[in-house]
């Protein structure tokens, strides 16, 4: 054999070996800090592992849902990270393949296993809807922290509130809240909806679905406290800014950030071996850092995150659990009825 034809062969040979050829898995996920601290934190691990380039493909749960929709029969996003609300949508819709056994999943609290989910997804990640106040403010009035989701709607607050409308899961977690507290829930609506008008709506400067937009009023000065996630404080404290978060007696919903194996996606298998690897104690540790309390029970946080996240067993047991089959079978009759009279 010549040198040239030697040459040949080798480079072939190169070519066709897996070290050479790197494969390109699609990621959808929060965009901002999440995606920040994913690309840096999360995704370089697995792809030294498995010889793959993580490509993140950015958007909130309702963005990303429409995309497996619209790409429904030829997908190119392999995993998808959404709250467990959109999750159970996508799910009913079949975008979601059958989550293989793993010993980690053992490992979960119950409302994160696949078992939650159909079979079909895991949760990755535990978000608080709770009361958000600048304690600043507060602390230079006098005022005591809010202990109740009634402290929304107390006089002195007046134009000095804001939270997502129905549209986003802080908003339609206000609702349900309120309807559960005044003798009605996801099977009765309108006692929520009764005071949301009535004493809660004069209250809020505006409807934001933005939470950039949420966190800049409260920077500004123009509201002293909202209806906001946990994990959302987080990042707005570690920008200096004086704000607290509580937990209200009557309860705290979870939002339980959810990920899938995309049906018909690409990369099936590495797509296993991803959900196996956010759930890893060590990658659970990682997303504390942007607010999300582990679902794996295993995983052990500093003193400092632990305090910022839901956490440890007080916490917990402060979530509420939320109905989504009668919630998303009942949503588009319900974000009328907000549209018409609420806003």
């Amino acid at each position: 054999m010549n040198r040239i034809s030697l040459l040949a062969v080798l480079t072939a040979s190169a070519a066709a070996s897996p070290l050479a050829a790197q494969e390109t898995m699609y990621f959808a996920g929060y965009s901002g800090d999440f995606q920040t601290m994913f690309e840096a934190e999360i995704a370089p691990g697995f792809e030294a592992e498995h010889n793959v380039d993580v490509v993140f493909v950015p958007g909130n749960s309702g963005q990303t849902l429409a995309k497996l929709q619209a790409q429904k029969g030829n997908q190119e996003i392999s995993v998808a990270l959404v709250d467990d609300g959109p999750m159970q949508m996508a799910v009913q819709f079949g975008l979601c393949d059958s989550v293989d056994s793993a010993d980690v999943y053992g490992d979960l609290y119950d409302m994160a296993k696949p078992e939650n989910f159909d079979g079909k997804a895991v949760g990755i990640g535990l978000v608080a809807t709770g009361i958000a106040y600048n304690k600043e403010k507060f602390d230079s009035q006098g005022w005591a922290a809010p202990t109740s989701w009634n402290d929304l709607t107390d006089d002195k607050f007046d134009k000095r509130v804001t939270s997502n409308p129905i549209s986003g899961t802080f908003g339609l977690n206000s609702l349900l809240m309120f309807a559960r507290m005044n003798g009605g829930g996801e099977n009765n609506i309108e006692p929520g909806f009764d005071v949301i008008r009535e004493k809660l709506a004069p209250k809020v400067v505006t409807w934001s679905s933005s939470n950039a937009e949420m966190a800049q009023m409260f920077q500004n000065g123009d509201i002293d406290l909202g209806v906001w996630g946990s994990n959302r404080a987080v990042a707005l404290k570690k920008t200096g800014f004086p704000i607290e978060f509580v937990y209200p007696a009557e309860g705290a919903p979870a939002i339980i950030a959810s990920a899938c194996a995309v049906a018909e996606g690409p990369q099936a298998d590495l797509a296993q071996e991803f959900l196996t690897y956010l759930v890893s104690p060590e990658v659970q540790a990682k997303l504390a850092t942007e607010g999300f309390g582990p679902t794996n029970s295993k995983t052990t946080l500093d003193a400092a995150i632990a305090e910022e996240v839901p956490y440890g067993e007080e916490k917990l047991s402060k979530l509420l659990g939320m109905d989504w089959d009668v919630i998303n079978a009942n949503r588009a009759d319900w974000t009328k009825e907000w549209t018409r009279t609420v806003e």
